[in-house]
């Protein structure tokens, strides 16, 4: 939408559409410097700080304190290198690598300390996740977690922009942002839904991804992976539509990688749910078993979690129905099974440490209790023919809007679970199984010993009841985006900055339109978004 000069009344330094951490990390660096600005977002002021209110609050890091207490040498060129490994980067790539060398580079400085100067503590265990299938990935751990998960980094947040509410920050809740207003080729502010039109020499797109838009997910799959089933969970909310993308590819800005994404591979419908289609990520356990819909153990090379999650929702969208199973036993859930959020993990998010490492020490059971009483994707048997007939009551009740069903057939279960017990039945010198080797080799991490099991065998009764667990593809994070510069800026198709335009967080792909290429090393994302815009705030003049 065009308007004429003598319309134009800039009335803030910066308008920032979306109240995440990144547009809530914008404001606070821009109010410091005295500039006035104006954040809309198009919800209640309780949902303030975006996903992040419920997200767990991983970061990788690199060259940290906690690290160095490990015993872990990370520095910006190992990290850097780690990053181009996953990455997959193609010569085209200019603006994303230039994000990532920033990342890699000033993560301690722009994302740690500031953090800390913030008053958020991280947990001393540094994790080590994406480890790569054979090589690439994270070389060595750099996952830290945020001790009250990143709900306490938005309440620091909002602690740290007190000051400035009603003064140098304003916030507009419940407007959504429909169009970008332009004048001779600047962009001088925006219209929401209602026609209201706001004015300023700045505006800052900090919208999120498009995730929460499963029509825009599926038309935007990975080429390289099979065509996205029919049921995809909905990992991050409806709100994150995509729309502010649209506005800006309309106004000339370029918008890159929406194919790259950063999905889960085990997902199971949130049982209360708020919105359609809306699901719960799991970490999946090291030691569970992936099977196929008819109870076949997915091969030949077995699914393992901590090593690749790109490659799991890969070999997860090649299943034809569109769902798998996770077969384990209670010992296994105990200690492994987790979700991904901050409700699910009350005792860290509500800094409750003892009771957190009684549960890591002595296992989780309260988590795997309340799985197995709200969740019917969570079903629990003493036997495998128990397990097999309510594996398939549930297929038969989920499937209804499927055209194919497919049931577990009891002695192809039993079997999968024989030949993999029947090696665990062996001296531990003549174990032959590659997931085996995997969670042998993760145990050699301390932080992972504590949160995954000794090899041993599922149906062994001492460690019962079984525990078979359905699971489809969950969407999450988009590392696609609006195209930035290093300031932040809006890049036209033709790789120029669109004037008074600026993309942060998620809505920027974390930086530069794709800033973690193909798949990310875990925990890029929080600290993407404080790096974007501090970038852009620094650019703002």
């Amino acid at each position: 939408m065009s308007l004429s000069d003598n319309n134009k009344e800039a009335r803030y330094d910066a308008i920032i559409i979306g109240a995440g951490i990144a547009g809530l990390t914008a404001a606070l660096e821009l109010a410091k410097k005295n500039k006035q600005v104006l954040i809309l977002d198009a919800q209640d002021e309780t949902k303030v700080g975006g996903l992040a209110r419920s997200a767990f609050g991983g970061m990788a890091l690199i060259g940290t304190p906690e690290q160095k207490r490990n015993g872990i040498t990370d520095n910006a060129e190992i990290a850097l290198k780690d990053w181009h490994a996953f990455a997959n980067f193609s010569e085209k790539d200019i603006f994303p690598k230039q994000w990532a060398k920033l990342y890699a580079e000033q993560s301690h400085q722009n994302v740690y300390q500031y953090v800390k100067q913030l008053g958020v503590k991280f947990l001393p265990a540094v994790n080590w996740v994406e480890r790569g299938l054979y090589s690439g990935g994270n070389s060595v751990p750099r996952y830290h977690i945020i001790w009250g998960t990143s709900l306490e980094l938005v309440n620091k947040m909002l602690t740290a922009i007190a000051p400035f509410k009603g003064k140098n920050i304003h916030f507009s809740f419940n407007c959504k942002v429909s169009q970008l207003l332009s004048s001779n080729k600047n962009i001088i502010g925006c219209q929401d839904t209602e026609g209201n039109q706001y004015f300023a020499n700045s505006t800052i797109v900090a919208s999120g991804g498009f995730t929460g838009n499963l029509a825009k997910v599926k038309e935007n799959w990975p080429k390289n992976f099979s065509p996205a089933p029919e049921q995809i969970l909905n990992g991050t909310h409806p709100s994150c539509d995509g729309a502010m993308h649209d506005e800006v590819s309309a106004i000339g800005g370029n918008i890159t990688h929406l194919d790259k994404m950063w999905n889960y591979a085990a997902g199971i419908p949130h049982p209360k749910a708020t919105f359609e289609q809306q699901g719960l990520s799991l970490i999946p356990c090291k030691s569970a078993l992936w099977l196929d819909s008819e109870g076949k153990r997915i091969g030949p090379e077995p699914m393992v979690t901590g090593f690749d999650t790109n490659e799991l929702c890969r070999r997860m969208s090649e299943q034809k129905q569109g769902y798998a199973w996770q077969v384990l036993n209670w010992k296994i859930a105990s200690k492994e099974f987790a979700v991904s959020g901050a409700d699910h993990n009350p005792m860290i998010r509500d800094k409750k440490f003892f009771i957190m490492l009684k549960e890591t020490l002595l296992g989780n059971h309260r988590l795997v209790k309340e799985m197995k009483n709200e969740c019917d994707h969570f079903i629990v048997a003493d036997s495998v023919n128990e397990l097999t007939d309510k594996m398939n009551v549930l297929t038969a009740k989920s499937s209804v809007k499927s055209s194919v069903k497919t049931s577990v057939n009891a002695q192809v279960l039993q079997q999968t679970l024989d030949d993999y017990d029947a090696i665990l039945a062996r001296p531990s010198s003549q174990w032959n199984d590659d997931q085996i080797r995997r969670i042998e080799h993760a145990r050699k991490w301390g932080a992972d010993k504590l949160r995954t099991c000794k090899p041993h065998p599922i149906q062994d009764k001492k460690h019962g009841p079984l525990i078979a667990i359905k699971i489809s593809l969950i969407s999450r994070k988009s590392l696609g985006g609006i195209q930035t510069n290093l300031n932040s800026q809006v890049l036209s198709n033709e790789s120029q900055p669109i004037s008074g335009l600026y993309a942060i967080g998620e809505a920027s792909g974390f930086g530069g339109g794709g800033s973690n290429g193909e798949k990310s090393l875990e925990g890029t994302f929080l600290a993407g978004c404080l790096l974007t815009a501090q970038q852009a705030a620094k650019a703002i003049n």
